[in-house]
C-alpha cells in the first residue's frame, strides 16, 4: 500500500518548478486560469480576471507578504540541505520545525507563536500549489508538540494605555490639521478599541473606495462604525465623551470639518507643509509610530530607558487600553472589541479584578 510520501510524490510533475521559480502569491493567485478542455471566450476571459481578483482579496496584503517571506525561507532552507520543497514531504518539514526551534543553524531560535504561524504559511502556500498537506502528520505533529512542551512561554502583552495615558498623548498633539487628525485617530482608536488596521481603512461612506475596511456614521450621540473585521462584519457604538476636548466623534468631526473629507478615506496623508490633506490613505504603521511617538513625549513610564518604553507600547496598546480602563460588564467590552469568547476579552484587562467572583466561597470552603 502506497505511503504518504508516495502518494505526494504522484502529484503533477511540473508543480516541481513553481519552487525553484520563487514564485510570489501574487502569481499562485494570477495562475487562476479556464480548464484546457473549455474553449475560451471574451465573457470566460473576463471571469478568470475576476477570479483571480477575489482570489487576492483572498487574505490581506499583509498576511500574503507573511506567507510570501515563509515559502521563501522555506524553499532556502531546501537548498541549503540539499532536497526539494515539492512534492511536500512531512519528514522534512519535522526537521524544519525542530531546526527552526533549536536555533542550530545561522538563525537564531525561532518562537513557539512564530514557528506555528510559518506552519501556516507553509500549508497555505502548498494548497497554492495543488498540494494537500496535512499538518496532523504525526511527522509534524509531534515534533512540533514537542517544541510547545519544551520552548513554550506565557504570551508577551503589551502595556495597556490608560485613560489618563491617553489624554496625556494628546495633550502633545498641536491643534494645526496633522494635529487634528493624529488626536481622532488615538481617541477613535481608543474609544473603539480598534486594531490599527481598522483606523486606517476607514471610509466616509460605504463603498467609497474599493480597499474600505468599513465606513463612520455620524449621529447627535455618538458615531457608528461598520467594520470588516477579522471575524465577519461588526458594528462599534462610540457615544460623545464627557468634554469636547477628549470627545473621540468631535475630534473625528473637527478632522473631517478642516480637512474638507466628505468622500473616501477618513485618515489620509498631509502635506510636508502640514496645510492640505491629501488623497492617500495612511497606512497602518503610522498608527503604530504615532502610539510610540506620543508615548515618549506625554513621558509615560519615564522610569523606564526609552528603548523599553518603545517595547512596551504599540497598536495593541489601545485596545488593551480600553479593555482595562472601562469599568462596564465585560460583554460589553467585549463586544466592542469584537471578541467572540470571553477568555479572548479578559487578556486584554490589564487590571481586572480577578477575584471578585470567588467560587472557593460559593463552593462552600
Amino acid at each position: 500500500m502506497p505511503s504518504e510520501i508516495e502518494k505526494s510524490r504522484s502529484a503533477p510533475s511540473d508543480k516541481l518548478n513553481d519552487a525553484q521559480n520563487g514564485d510570489s502569491d501574487q502569481d499562485k493567485s494570477d495562475s487562476i486560469s479556464l480548464p484546457a478542455h473549455v474553449a475560451g471566450s471574451g465573457n470566460l476571459g473576463r471571469l478568470v480576471d475576476t477570479a483571480r481578483d477575489y482570489a487576492r482579496a483572498a487574505a490581506s496584503d499583509n498576511t500574503l507578504k507573511a506567507y510570501a517571506k515563509d515559502w521563501a525561507h522555506f524553499t532556502r532552507w531546501c537548498r541549503m540541505k540539499g532536497t526539494e520543497p515539492l512534492p511536500p514531504s512531512p519528514e522534512m518539514m519535522g526537521l524544519y520545525l525542530a531546526d527552526l526551534a533549536s536555533g542550530s543553524g545561522p538563525s537564531p531560535a525561532l518562537s513557539v507563536s512564530t514557528i506555528d504561524r510559518r506552519l501556516s504559511g507553509l500549508v497555505w502556500n502548498y494548497a497554492q500549489r495543488g498540494f494537500t498537506f496535512d499538518r496532523k502528520n504525526r511527522h509534524i505533529a509531534t515534533v512540533l508538540a514537542g517544541i510547545k512542551r519544551r520552548h513554550a512561554r506565557p504570551p508577551v502583552q503589551k502595556e495597556a494605555i490608560l485613560a489618563e495615558g491617553i489624554l496625556a498623548m494628546v495633550a502633545t498633539l498641536p491643534f494645526e490639521l496633522r494635529g487634528l487628525r493624529d488626536r481622532a485617530m488615538l481617541l477613535l482608536g481608543y474609544a473603539g478599541g480598534l486594531r490599527r488596521s481598522e483606523i486606517v481603512s476607514l471610509d466616509v461612506h460605504k463603498d467609497d473606495t474599493p480597499d474600505s475596511g468599513g465606513w463612520i456614521e455620524i449621529f447627535e450621540k455618538g458615531a457608528l462604525l461598520t467594520l470588516n473585521a477579522k471575524t465577519g462584519w461588526r458594528e462599534v457604538e462610540i457615544g460623545r465623551g464627557s468634554k469636547e476636548q477628549t470627545c473621540p466623534v468631535h475630534a473625528l468631526e473637527q478632522w473631517l470639518h478642516f480637512a474638507r473629507i466628505d468622500f473616501g478615506p477618513v485618515f489620509v496623508r498631509t502635506s510636508r507643509d502640514g496645510k492640505k490633506a491629501l488623497e492617500a490613505r495612511l497606512n497602518d504603521k503610522h498608527v503604530a509610530r504615532l502610539i510610540k511617538r506620543t508615548v515618549l513625549e506625554a513621558g509615560i513610564r519615564s522610569e523606564l530607558p526609552e528603548k523599553d518604553r518603545l517595547a512596551l507600547f504599540s497598536g495593541h496598546s489601545l485596545r488593551a487600553g480600553l479593555g482595562s480602563s472601562a469599568e462596564v460588564d465585560e460583554r460589553y467590552v467585549q463586544k466592542q472589541l469584537g471578541h467572540t469568547s470571553a477568555e479572548m476579552t479578559r487578556r486584554y484587562q490589564r487590571r481586572r479584578d480577578r477575584f471578585r467572583v470567588n467560587l472557593t466561597k460559593a463552593a462552600g470552603l
